[in-house]
């Protein structure tokens, strides 16, 4: 499964490359990337001007088709706002929000989401074998 992700202070990326999975990290510039597999994103706390890109990506080509789930990093501190982005992304595209973790995340959230994201896997391993 891959890991797509936007990060504007390196707190994501940290994150991310805990996870030791294979990413794709996007950019302001090109966002407008097409992958044919599934995947989960990974988003920060930002306002809407600054993480517009995933819904950009999510709505090119056939992505929205492979968006399995996401998760989101952010401050506690933000209160009822803490992951926003990431609530915002899951219901927009109906997909589960499967982890939410502060700043770079702890090893206890790098396995949290690592068990969801396998659960996804075992899913989607089953539904790919009963057709």
């Amino acid at each position: 499964m891959k890991i797509v992700y936007i990060t504007l202070t390196g707190q994501t990326r940290k994150f991310v490359n805990k996870l030791d999975m294979e990413t794709i990290e996007l950019s302001p510039v090109d966002p407008f990337i097409e992958i044919n597999e599934p995947f989960i994103i990974v988003a920060p706390t930002y306002e809407k001007e600054a993480t517009e890109i995933l819904w950009e990506f999510l709505d090119t080509g056939e992505n929205r088709r492979y968006f399995k789930g996401v998760a989101g990093g952010g401050n506690r501190n933000f209160n009822e706002l803490f992951v926003f982005t990431a609530k915002d992304l899951a219901e927009d595209y109906d997909v589960p929000m499967l982890h939410a973790f502060e700043f770079q995340g702890s090893p206890r959230d790098v396995e949290a989401l690592k068990e969801k994201i396998d659960a996804i896997e075992e899913t989607l391993s089953e539904e790919e074998n009963n057709n």
